[in-house]
């Protein structure tokens, strides 16, 4: 992939240390390849690129661990070979390394990634026969191997054992040879065999001078005993070269033909760029910047990447466009300038920023003027220079640009200078510009109070310690703390009292309400960490006690389990006791006794009944049929309907609308408790009414069943039964089964004073 060179000033680029950054990606490459792109990076405004980039150093540190080490640059390699010019066996070893690499990071991309990095993989190619080639015909050290072809397998087959034959011919000579050797050993001069030879002595030697020592004592002499075995040699060893070159042309070639070889070494580069950049995401603890629009900058717990243990800050631009910065020196104001301009700068190049979270916005250029250049050579002063900045700012400052001015209206009269940055910064917010500024003008400050869209900010400092905090403290203007930094340094009292009086009244109140402001801000802090530790305390608390209501949650739900088993055993014994009694009482004359049989299992079922349990309400208790006072009106009613906050209640004949806030709840009245079931065998002991809340389905079914048939029995007219209001399925299962049952003559709600739908009147027949 291109990189995209933007307008981002040169001079804008070094002033905030940018080559600094790209230095740290080189020095984490694993690559020439991957170097070259991490020194040449630059921002880009193209946001779906920026997008893709940190889609793809993402990728590299949560899925794919990108392993390029061992990947030579073998781009001139190649282009030697494209000229024709033949390359030598380790030359290309590595070329075969090199490309074999890149195809095993493509297959560990395509098993592992999550999608971003299969992408650019795409730019690696396919070198397989290219590879097999080379590392079949050459050995570790580039050397061709005897099995590269049936040639040269064939010539070195016949070269060893001849050579094997000289050494053996020369060396039983040696003794016949002795007097005129000056060693008796076998050498090799010019690739042929020969035997050392004094020099006084040779004339007497029948063979082939072939060489002379460095002194001239000793002649080295092919015997003519030997002379056409090392002229067979010499024609093998020519032939074994010949092919050895041969092979070499040929492998040559094959690199030459590749034509995916330069796609592959730039998509190495781009992937070793990325691997560098998510080594630095790691190594600086850096997080990934989100897309923001409108000209939102909100940077949480920021810091200066190239400082060691910064501190962070927030820092935020939108509504306020402009930030003034003010305070003593060395507060770290052009270190939180510089903090926003390098996220920036690394958002666009795909890089995640130095920030636990961080919104940005993608600018056209980010201008500014920022450190002292002033230039002797040219005559131009320090102020003369920040005005050439300036003027460049004013020609681009726009929505789209990011403004980091340092100092100021420094350099010249401090009230032509105030007077000077006011109408620069109204015309930066005329033209709808963001940025960060920094000054010591004290009218600024004043200036910020006033002005929409520009606000004060100021870095912390401990006068009695005489150290900044580095702390960015958003909507308080800064201290000079020159007369309180002088008082801590010792100058005489008269001194600094001639100075406030010099100063006079006005910069004086301005100082003490700049300190009462701090007072103010640091006595909220100390509130604000005392109600933070409580809230902490109380998080932990109500999480113990959710722990421990879940340990009973469990505790009563397994209680529930085994009550609900034991009641199943006994409510299929009472199920099968009371069908043995219907069935006695079609004899006659047993009606009576079966009667009294029935009301004792029922009195003894109520008593064993555990009391139902009452579901705690949640939410809004007030409920459509509810009884409510109305205190407006002096008078109860019934709710009719629920519209939100608003309720329409029916007083006697005359319906209102009321707030759900002027109406109180009217408790129910309480239902007796579990009715001594038909307690007795006298009829004037009979009860009426039957509790039923709290009942399963079926068991309710069989309790009604049961009642009714009693109650006819005992020639009673009327039966309340009590099955509560719920979610309406207990009484509509009741009222199902009342249809069947042959006893009832009919049944319908009771009054809404007497509990309304929650309670259904049942008309035995006679």
């Amino acid at each position: 992939m291109l990189l995209t060179k933007m307008a981002f000033d040169s001079r804008a680029l070094s002033a905030l240390d940018f080559p600094r950054v790209t230095a740290a990606l080189a020095e984490r490459s694993a690559t020439t390849l991957g170097r070259e792109r991490a020194l040449a990076l630059l921002p880009s405004d193209d946001r779906g690129r920026i997008a893709r980039e940190l889609d793809e150093v993402e990728d590299a540190l949560f899925g794919v661990s990108l392993s390029l080490g061992g990947i030579y640059d073998i781009r001139e390699v190649h282009a030697r070979s494209q000229e024709g010019r033949v390359l030598t066996g380790q030359e290309l070893l590595n070329a075969a390394y090199s490309l074999d690499g890149a195809m095993t990071v493509k297959r560990a991309i395509n098993a592992n990634s999550r999608g971003p990095l299969r992408e650019v993989a795409l730019g690696l190619g396919d070198h397989s026969e290219l590879v097999r080639r080379v590392l079949s015909s050459l050995d570790r050290e580039g050397n061709v191997r005897d099995d590269a072809s049936h040639k040269l397998r064939d010539l070195r087959r016949r070269i060893e054992p001849l050579r094997g034959r000289i050494r053996d011919k020369l060396t039983n000579t040696l003794e016949q040879w002795s007097e005129v050797l000056q060693e008796h050993l076998v050498t090799i001069r010019r690739d042929r065999y020969v035997l050392p030879v004094l020099a006084s002595r040779v004339g007497s030697v029948q063979g082939i001078i072939v060489d002379s020592s460095a002194t001239g004592q000793t002649y080295f002499v092919e015997p003519a005993a030997i002379t056409q075995l090392n002229n067979e040699l010499a024609r093998l060893i020519l032939d074994e070269e010949a092919e050895v070159r041969r092979i070499l042309i040929e492998l040559t070639g094959l690199l030459a033909q590749d034509a995916d070889v330069p796609m592959t070494l730039a998509t190495v580069g781009e992937l070793d760029l990325i691997a560098s950049k998510a080594k630095l995401a790691r190594d600086w603890h850096l997080n990934r910047p989100e897309e923001s629009r409108g000209g939102l900058y909100d940077v949480r717990e920021g810091r200066h990447p190239l400082i060691e243990n910064p501190v962070p800050n927030d820092l935020q631009l939108g509504e306020t466009k402009l930030l003034l910065i003010t305070g003593p020196n060395m507060g770290g104001k052009t270190a939180t300038l510089k903090t926003l301009g390098l996220a920036v700068l690394m958002h666009q190049c795909g890089m995640f920023v130095a920030a636990a979270s961080a919104k940005l916005p993608v600018v056209r250029d980010i201008l500014v003027d920022i450190g002292d250049e002033q230039s002797i050579e040219a005559s131009l002063s320090t102020f003369a220079s920040h005005l050439k900045h300036l003027r460049y700012v004013l020609r681009h400052a726009a929505p789209d640009t990011l403004v980091l001015i340092d100092e100021l209206g420094s350099g010249t009269d401090p009230n032509e200078g105030a007077a000077l940055a006011q109408s620069l910064i109204e015309q930066l917010l005329a033209q709808d510009a963001r940025g960060v500024i920094t000054s010591h003008l004290a009218p600024l400050k004043l200036f910020a109070l006033e002005t929409p869209g520009l606000k004060n900010a100021s870095m912390g400092f401990k006068v009695d310690t005489l150290a900044p905090t580095f702390h960015l403290q958003v909507g308080q203007p800064g201290r000079s703390y020159a007369l309180a930094i002088a008082d801590r340094m010792g100058l005489p009292k008269d001194v600094l009292a001639r100075a406030e009086s010099i100063l006079g009244t006005d910069a004086g109140l301005m100082e003490r309400m700049l300190e009462g402001l701090e007072r103010e801000r640091a006595d909220l802090a100390r509130e604000l960490e005392v109600a933070t530790t409580a809230r902490r305390e109380a998080e932990a608390e109500a999480g113990r006690a959710r722990q421990e209501r879940e340990t009973l949650e469990v505790r009563k739900n397994e209680m529930l389990a085994e009550a609900a088993q034991k009641a199943e055993s006994l409510y299929a014994d009472a199920v099968e006791r009371v069908r043995t009694l219907r069935s006695r009482a079609q004899e006659d004359g047993a009606r009576p006794r079966v009667m009294q049989e029935l009301r004792e299992l029922r009195t003894a079922a109520q008593r064993a009944r555990p009391a139902p349990i009452v579901r705690e309400e949640r939410g809004d208790p007030i409920r459509v049929g509810n009884k409510v006072d109305v205190p407006a009106y002096n008078a109860q009613g019934q709710v009719l309907e629920m519209r939100g906050d608003d309720l329409v209640v029916q007083l006697g004949v005359m319906k209102v609308s009321v707030k759900r806030r002027d109406v109180r709840l009217v408790p129910e009245p309480k239902m007796k408790g579990p009715r001594p079931s038909f307690v007795g065998t006298a009829p004037s002991r009979f009860d009426n009414e039957l509790q039923l809340r709290g009942l399963g389905v079926e068991e309710a079914v069989e309790e009604l069943r049961a009642a009714i048939a009693e109650a006819r029995a005992l020639r009673e007219k009327q039966l309340r039964v009590v099955h509560g209001k719920g979610m309406g399925v207990l009484r509509r299962t009741l009222r199902d089964y009342l249809k069947t049952d042959k006893n009832v003559d009919s049944f319908h709600d009771a009054e809404a004073n007497q509990g309304g739908h929650g309670v259904t009147i049942v008309n035995v027949k006679a």
